[in-house]
């Protein structure tokens, strides 16, 4: 139960939300949390808010260590609404002539989203705020993964708020990394791979012009999930080797069916490219979600297709799943398209165009069969895989 203390005078006031089950088309089997966290000292200072809905959570949980209206400063690290969406709420409890401290592009952002006027003061990397004995440093990163997005250091405590960047939609009773283990990696890079892919090379730059400041980081608190205090310099590695997308020797074959004779081509598909050495994961695009496959191609080298045509074109869960994986850019991939037909088989020709678009050059130009595929052509179908497999 928050609140929760991090260090002496610190705390995350924010909120559990157990119960979402998908964020903005991710899904969160584990929920979710809207961390906020609170600073007492010479100046009592609250780093972001929460979700809209959840501001009475907020609010008593900072009750339970200060009466809100002894908050003397807000920081808004980030515009986006589950974490800024209950401000106007706390600042009439708090004091609508207090100021919030955001970037140039935060006070846009707030402005666009709130009609009432608050007292905004905007910062950027040169500029410290003095709060007692510890000091705020702010500095801006952009497009990690929204225009405003800024991060807060505390050099005193040594600890970061990193706002969106970092973090994990998870919600369990553990709120720290060493609670919950080697298994808070697979959150992260799912969260990484559905939100912040599309900005990798940005993210690279921004995390080693970081790094060039020398920053002591004892503590990384992020906006959502778990707070890493054992090993923050791992979580911070990984965004680094993740941005970098170096493709490993691994395949996922997507598909859907519709009377199983794609199924059995993926099938076979896949035991080839096993067999061949290339660790292949087959994924029905009606049974995983598209974050799930998003995740699982963060990293491979190959992403093999298969549909049915269906109306002279694709099947609606292919689509969805193309559609997604073309908004976040991956890099470094090749790509092979199959799938069954009854008389037209278009379906093969406008994968390989998506993949044309997305700038993932064709491994093979396709296969394609008519109707259920026979014992040889099952075969074809190994031999395929065996063939892809050769790619990588």
């Amino acid at each position: 139960m928050r609140p929760l203390q991090i260090a002496e005078g610190i705390y995350d006031v924010g909120v559990k939300d157990w119960n979402i089950r998908d964020f903005h088309g991710y899904s969160t089997y584990n929920g979710t949390t809207y961390n906020s966290f609170l600073i007492i000292d010479e100046k009592v200072v609250l780093i972001d808010t929460v979700k809209k809905g959840f501001g009475d959570e907020l609010l008593k949980n900072i009750s339970k260590i200060i009466d809100p209206k002894k908050i003397d400063i807000v920081v808004s690290n980030h515009a986006e609404m589950d974490h800024s969406g209950c401000l106007p709420q706390i600042m009439h409890v708090v004091g609508e002539d207090k100021p919030v401290y955001c970037s140039k592009m935060g006070e846009k952002n707030l402005k666009a989203h709130f009609p009432k006027k608050l007292n905004y003061h905007v910062v950027d990397n040169s500029f410290t705020l003095p709060i007692g004995k510890r000091t705020l440093h702010f500095m801006e990163t952009r497009m990690l993964h929204w225009p405003d997005s800024m991060f807060t250091y505390i050099p005193e405590d040594k600890i970061l708020f990193s706002s969106d960047a970092f973090g994990q939609h998870f919600a369990g009773h553990e709120d720290f990394d060493d609670e919950v283990g080697a298994s808070i990696l697979d959150h992260a890079k799912k969260y990484y791979a559905n939100i912040l892919l599309l900005y990798a090379p940005k993210v690279k730059t921004l995390i080693e012009s970081v790094a060039a400041m020398n920053l002591d980081i004892k503590t990384i608190c992020p906006d959502h999930g778990i707070i890493w205090r054992k090993d923050p310099g791992l979580i911070i590695s990984k965004y680094i080797e993740w941005s970098d997308q170096k493709p490993e020797k691994k395949a996922v074959v997507i598909y859907d069916t519709m009377w199983h004779s794609t199924e059995k081509m993926a099938e076979a598909i896949t035991s080839g490219l096993n067999y061949a050495g290339v660790y292949a994961i087959p994924m029905n695009a009606r049974k995983w979600h598209r974050s799930d496959i998003m995740t699982e191609i963060m990293d491979a080298g190959l992403v093999v297709m298969g549909s049915p045509t269906l109306n002279n074109g694709l099947f609606p869960t292919l689509s969805d799943v193309l559609t997604y994986v073309k908004g976040l850019k991956p890099l470094n991939k090749k790509g092979a398209a199959f799938g069954s037909y009854g008389w037209s088989g278009e379906a093969v020709k406008l994968i390989n165009a998506e993949f044309a678009s997305m700038g993932i050059p064709l491994a093979h130009e396709g296969l394609k069969m008519q109707y259920v595929p026979d014992e040889s052509q099952i075969e074809t179908c190994f031999e395929f895989g065996k063939q892809l497999a050769g790619t990588l």
